[in-house]
């Protein structure tokens, strides 16, 4: 009896602090002159400035204009790729044995689309026939020593990390990932594709630096252009995954990337027949080629869903990771605004022309137009963690339980709990600690309670400079004999409306864009949405698991501010209008206990 009261006495204090949690967002995946490819698109801005440009000041694009924040953001991770790190920087000094190397100087001196592109596509055997260990370290120490420098907790957290740039070896499907670390010293090397394109020696590699006292977490992104690879149902090498395995895999990478530049990766038409909203932002290509990504294995959702079979039928799920956004961006800074959107790939695609977005000249050949990836990228997306205050070790422990949610790149606020005995009360800011107590939030693991049933607790809030919310909804999956499914549930509507309970959709609010101007309707939609939902279809023996999806009303795309602007028409092929959204990480339900 003691025990146990002690041990409520505990839980009492704890969600007593998960009270005070604060909502913080920040961008994980930002590329500087120390990445090989930005470099040669014209980026010249240093981790200097991408931090600065974090806390609100303007940032001078490749192009040579300003690009500036709406408001700053909490926390920030320059993550430049791995290999041939820093080695184009460092040839731009004169007393690098490179500088005046004619070959070197075709790679430092394009200015042109056509030159940067093909030295883009040549590059890498250049630098690795010239790769300089001394180089990359320099450029690592300085992403570090940058890092550490920027950090000010209470107004900027800042990481130590880097980009992992792997890809399968036979299809070149993405496996990139970025690695963060939690404190302020890192090993002296990163390990790149050079090392290994295994991403399982990346773990390894990181179980090691976390023995010698730097923690590190890994976060996949761009699950969209693996081509399958990204959630494999089998080790690398072919084997069953094990339990082994699947702890690494957790241990290592509790996050992937859901959304992005490059598209989101929450789940794929093919893949949801059923969800209306599955066709968003879909990049169709694999990573830097126009070769097609297969979209089994692709998809975070279809993950969590075979990680629930694997659960079932052999004990193991890697697959139980939560979700962040970030950018992508090559620019040393994302806006993450349609109406302000310049992409991502320097002076690459700094104009409308160059993203595709605007018909070109009669005759005019623009590089990779017509078929390019880049009509396909978005003004995406932003991370979100609920934290104990803005700090290193705070946001980074947000990562490890998954406390975290991706939006794609609005301020949307989003809380999500799961538990027995809640009320859509808790909620409120003096009884918050009750949800916490008598629940799960986003990230968390419920177990049976004998024969009851859990409630959900789903809020959202709008982004004060953006549009209102439409819906709010909660997506579940689970196992039935052996098989995944998955569902879409409405569970909040805006400006009263109700969910029909056949459908489970609410109706159509009535908000409309209009393309002539993109100007959309006033007066509908909700500040805020937030419901207590009960699954009219659980089955307590079932493995399942539940995640949100907030909806704001439709806006114009970038693509068609892009055509407003030019005083032309969309391009029919691409969607004239999107839903802005945020996905919060998922509550697993397990029945064994």
């Amino acid at each position: 009896m003691r025990r146990a009261m002690m041990a409520a006495a505990l839980l009492g204090a704890l969600a007593g602090l998960a009270a005070d949690r604060q909502v913080y967002f920040g961008d994980l995946h930002i590329h500087t002159r120390y990445s090989f490819d930005a470099f040669l698109f014209g980026t010249r801005t240093n981790p200097d400035d991408a931090y600065a440009f974090a806390r609100g000041a303007p940032l001078r694009h490749p192009s040579g204009f300003e690009m500036q924040l709406s408001r700053p953001l909490d926390f920030y991770a320059v993550t430049d790729h791995g290999f041939y790190l820093g080695m184009w920087s460092a040839m731009t000094d004169p007393a690098h044995p490179l500088h005046g190397d004619p070959d070197a100087r075709t790679y430092l001196d394009a200015k042109t689309t056509p030159e940067r592109s093909r030295a883009f596509r040549t590059a890498g055997q250049f630098l690795t026939d010239n790769f300089s260990e001394a180089d990359v370290r320099g450029a690592w120490a300085e992403i570090v020593a940058s890092a550490n420098r920027h950090y000010t907790p209470g107004e900027l957290t800042t990481f130590i990390a880097y980009e992992y740039t792997s890809s399968y070896p036979t299809d070149r499907g993405n496996l990139h990932r970025n690695v963060v670390f939690r404190g302020d010293a890192a090993p002296i090397m990163p390990f790149s594709r050079l090392d290994s394109l295994n991403p399982e020696d990346l773990w390894a590699w990181m179980d090691l630096q976390r023995q010698r006292g730097m923690d590190a977490i890994a976060i996949p992104h761009n699950s969209n252009g693996s081509n399958g690879h990204m959630f494999e149902l089998t080790q690398t090498d072919g084997t069953p995954m094990d339990a082994a395995y699947a702890a690494r895999r957790m241990r290592n990478e509790p996050l992937i990337e859901n959304t992005q530049i490059k598209g989101t990766s929450d789940t794929h038409p093919f893949l949801s027949p059923n969800d209306e909203w599955a066709d968003f932002e879909i990049m169709p290509h694999r990573v830097a080629t126009l070769l097609r990504s297969r979209p089994q294995g692709s998809y975070a959702r279809e993950a969590w869903r075979n990680g629930l079979v694997m659960q079932e039928r052999d004990g193991v799920n890697p697959y139980r990771f939560g979700v962040i956004g970030s950018s992508d961006t090559h620019n040393s800074g994302e806006v993450f605004d349609e109406d302000r959107f310049v992409s991502k790939v320097g002076t690459l695609d700094s104009d409308p022309v160059g993203r595709g977005s605007v018909p070109v000249n009669p005759g005019e050949e623009i590089p990779g137009y017509r078929e390019g990836s880049n009509i396909y990228f978005g003004a995406s997306g932003l991370a979100a963690a609920w934290a104990d205050e803005n700090s290193r070790g705070a946001v980074f422990d947000a990562f490890r339980r998954r406390e975290t949610y991706s939006t794609t790149g609005t301020w949307i606020r989003l809380r999500f709990f799961g538990g027995y005995g809640l009320s859509e009360d808790m909620l409120d800011a003096g009884r918050i600690a009750q949800a916490y107590e008598t629940g799960v939030p986003m990230g968390g693991d419920l177990v049976r309670q004998e024969s009851a049933a859990p409630g959900f607790l789903a809020w959202a809030a709008q982004d004060p400079q953006a549009a209102k919310l439409q819906r709010l909804q909660i997506v579940k999956g689970w196992v039935a004999d052996g098989r995944s499914h998955e569902r879409v549930y409405d569970v909040a509507c805006s400006d009263g409306l109700a969910v029909n309970p056949d459908t489970h959709r609410c109706p159509d609010n009535g908000a409309v864009v209009d393309i002539s101007d993109c100007s959309i309707t006033e007066g509908v939609g909700a500040s805020e949405l937030s419901t207590l939902w009960h699954d009219p279809y659980f089955d307590p023996d079932q493995r399942a698991f539940y995640y949100v999806r907030a909806l704001e009303n439709p806006t114009c795309r970038w693509s068609t501010w892009d055509a407003i602007r030019a005083g032309t028409t969309p391009r029919g092929s691409i969607a004239a209008t999107i839903q802005e959204r945020a996905f919060s990480s998922p509550i697993w339900y397990d029945p064994a206990g």
